[in-house]
């Protein structure tokens, strides 16, 4: 048996930002598993994507939101921590337009020329299978979760089969 040697101050400092920094992280990324063809070619049924929580979205990012209830009511309020992420039903769409853009062709049944405050424009890339913004209209902006960071090029990407991937928590 080796004997254990004593943590000094500095020893103790390190671990504390070590364990601050861990827990700031765990509050602002997510891990979520893509489900359905409605973002490919860009991400398939059971990739899984890095979500970071807290920034605003901009034109061309891809983001998770919160899927609405059929007649498009909300079950529960917006999304405040990740804890209350789970048991909820998500979507990851691309940002087409933010509050104050024209609002895009594809959106021709709305009235308003600008897009509202508070509400998004999200589009799937894979338009003929998306449930978007041209079935549901705007998209809350406090009812996205976060915006998907980038990935590597598919080369260097790894697929693997659902049943062969650790269990990671779904949301």
């Amino acid at each position: 048996m080796t004997p254990m040697t004593p943590m000094t101050p500095m020893t103790w400092t390190r671990t504390g930002w070590v364990a601050l920094a861990l827990a700031v992280l765990s509050r602002r990324l997510v891990v979520v598993t893509v489900r359905g063809s409605s973002m490919s070619p860009a991400f398939h049924d059971g990739d899984r994507v890095l979500v970071r929580r807290g920034s605003s979205p901009a034109v061309g990012q891809v983001v998770v939101t919160e899927r609405p209830a059929r007649g498009g009511a909300w079950p529960r309020g917006p999304v405040r921590s990740t804890a209350e992420a789970t048991g909820r039903e998500w979507l990851i769409k691309r940002v087409a337009a933010v509050p104050g853009d024209p609002v895009p062709r594809a959106l021709a049944s709305v009235p308003e020329e600008r897009v509202p405050p508070g509400k998004l424009v999200l589009l799937g890339d894979n338009r003929t299978v998306s449930l978007d913004s041209r079935e549901l209209g705007y998209f809350p902006a406090d009812r996205v979760l976060g915006m998907v960071l980038p990935r590597g090029p598919v080369s260097q990407r790894q697929r693997t089969p659902a049943s062969a991937r650790p269990p990671f928590r779904r949301i």
